[in-house]
């Protein structure tokens, strides 16, 4: 007998050589040349139905960034527990508590530490939805007070953007992308992640306005609004790189390539954040508390200030909750508000 029953559960099947007409129909790619399925060898198979709970949570996360956090914070605590992954499920609350505890003694932040118990408890959560457990242990440990009023990526000012939109050079290639690319972050409040993943088919007509389509996070797909001002520097930037017609290529790309070449890849992560570090130091922004997420956090304060309901902000930024974005609104701390400028003697 096989030593695996379910194999004896077979329907009707094909032979890799002969896929049937209906996956002749499917498979067929737009240049109408046949796409023939990928069929599983049997150890293929089996070594799939193998793969425990726990790394399917992880291949399921599909950010990259947020993959990466998750697994460095379970790491931490099965390195604290002294267990490996499929021992996780034995684990109670008390192994958590414990963990909290070396975790504030280790002085982590209180944002770290509500952040590694939340993917601790994102873990169990998807173990107890498919009966791999039958409790998430994380559930009723207490985790540090969030501050919910302010985020703590710093805003700059109005002056301040301004001088940053400034500083990239009109003459020169990399000035003009790096003008576009300012004015992209300050005028939408985009990510990072989501300016460089950007084509130049993204940006889109929609009822007679250009719009950025944008791939934010959880494979959501919004529509942007294309600020005129940032408009016309992509314009320039894209006709001086010649690539505005190369629809399917990246919106944005480096720009030391050869004489009259081409590249489609786009700019890498790591270079937007030396681009905004350099012209920060331009602008005379302190560098220490300045990031590529501030852009960001301008963009929701200029537009909240300017009367955009936060609703629309949150739909806008791309958030699943509100709270979120109330993080970003850093009009409670302009300075020109405070009551100290309104003493006089």
């Amino acid at each position: 007998m096989s030593p695996h029953p379910h194999r004896a559960l077979s329907g009707p099947s094909n032979s890799p050589g002969r896929p049937d007409e209906r996956d002749e129909r499917v498979g067929k790619a737009t240049s109408g040349e046949i796409v023939r399925p990928t069929r599983l060898t049997e150890q293929q198979f089996w070594a799939l139905a193998d793969i425990p709970a726990e790394a399917e949570w992880f291949a399921n996360i599909r950010n990259k960034h947020t993959r990466r956090a998750y697994k460095l914070d379970v790491h931490d605590f099965l390195n604290f527990t002294g267990i490996d992954v499929v021992g996780i499920r034995a684990v109670t609350r008390p192994h958590v508590i414990a963990w909290r505890k070396d975790l504030e003694r280790r002085q982590l932040s209180p944002s770290t530490i509500r952040r590694k118990l939340s993917a601790l408890s994102a873990l169990f959560g998807y173990l107890c939805e498919y009966n791999a457990n039958y409790l998430n242990p994380v559930n009723g440990v207490e985790r540090p007070a969030a501050d919910a009023n302010e985020g703590k990526t710093p805003a700059i000012g109005d002056a301040q953007a301004r001088a940053l939109l400034a500083c990239p050079s009109s003459d020169t290639l990399k000035g003009k992308r790096d003008g576009a690319l300012l004015a992209t972050f300050l005028y939408h409040g985009l990510r990072a992640e989501e300016l460089v993943k950007l084509k130049v088919k993204d940006v889109q007509e929609r009822r007679g306005v250009k719009h950025f389509r944008v791939h934010g996070k959880g494979s959501k797909i919004r529509y942007v609004p294309v600020h005129p001002a940032a408009l016309d520097r992509i314009d320039a930037y894209t006709a001086a790189a010649g690539h505005a017609l190369d629809l399917e290529g990246a919106l944005f790309r480096p720009t030391k390539v050869a004489a009259g070449a081409i590249i489609e890849k786009a700019i890498a992560y790591r270079s937007v954040y030396d681009v905004i570090k350099r012209y920060a130091v331009a602008a005379n922004i302190p560098v220490a508390e300045f990031c590529v997420h501030s852009l960001r956090a301008t963009a929701a304060t200029n537009a909240l200030d300017n009367g955009s309901d936060i609703a629309k902000v949150q739909e806008w930024l791309g958030h699943a909750n509100v709270s979120t974005t109330r993080l970003y609104d850093k009009r409670k701390t302009r300075a020109e508000d405070s009551p100290t400028f309104k003493v006089a003697y």
